[in-house]
């Protein structure tokens, strides 16, 4: 009588065991790929769990597998061993943070009241060629920008020289930073705050004419042919 107990017991084992096979219900992914993969799916290629909740490894699974196979955005050992897959694997990534918009030159002051004043003056016209001293109608040019700028309750003025392409980049640099310090003695002279008046040299570097000199072989041509790359740029900001 005992014996035949015993053996009810376990052929009810055997059927709760098939039991929880056959209704085990599926994880709410689906893997991804036809590889090999580490724990037993569906038809539905959805992971498979038992009775106990618990997800049936197959012959294949290694922990890098369980890292690695892919279940939608996140590897398959996210739902089954996510005590073994590193935690930033199953987490959706923080979105990048949204950039702040540069503030304006002048914040303190509302727009409306910004007065800002950029001024392009040809070198040839400011100086003879390949010289940093002032010719007479570069200084008359020289007298309206700083009128212009005693218009303005005054930030900056900013004044870069350029120089054509013709001669080595080092004597261009220093070209073009002699011009534009000779531009900021005249304004200063002017009535110009000097604290108020930054120069910087640009030497060679920020030519306007582009390719349309290339092919300009004879020096005087060519020099005629850069004429707009020998300038002086100006910049005032300031406040009305």
């Amino acid at each position: 009588m005992t014996k035949h107990h015993n053996k009810l017991l376990a052929l009810a084992a055997i059927a709760s065991i098939g039991l929880s096979a056959s209704t085990a219900f599926a994880q709410d992914v689906t893997v991804d790929g036809t590889g090999d993969v580490p724990y037993a799916i569906d038809g539905r290629k959805v992971v498979t769990r038992s009775g106990a909740g618990l997800c049936w490894r197959t012959g294949y699974w290694t922990a890098a597998a369980a890292e690695s196979a892919p279940a939608g955005e996140f590897p398959v050992g996210c739902g089954c061993d996510g005590d073994i897959v590193p935690k930033d694997k199953c987490e959706k990534a923080a979105p990048p943070p949204v950039a702040e918009a540069a503030p304006a030159a002048v914040t303190a002051t509302p727009a409306r009241e910004v007065g800002q004043e950029k001024v392009r003056l040809n070198a040839d016209f400011l100086f003879d060629f390949n010289q940093a001293l002032l010719k007479p109608e570069g200084r008359t040019a020289l007298d309206n920008v700083a009128a212009q700028a005693k218009q303005l309750q005054l930030e900056v003025v900013i004044v870069t020289g350029h120089t054509d392409r013709i001669g080595g980049d080092a004597y261009n640099q220093r070209l073009s930073e002699r011009r534009a310090a000779a531009v900021k003695s005249y304004l200063t002279d002017q009535g110009i705050d000097p604290s108020r008046v930054y120069t910087e040299g640009k030497g060679r570097t920020q030519p306007v004419t582009g390719t349309q000199c290339n092919n300009v072989r004879a020096r005087q041509a060519l020099i005629e042919c850069l004429q707009p790359d020998r300038r002086v740029d100006i910049e005032i900001i300031g406040t009305r």
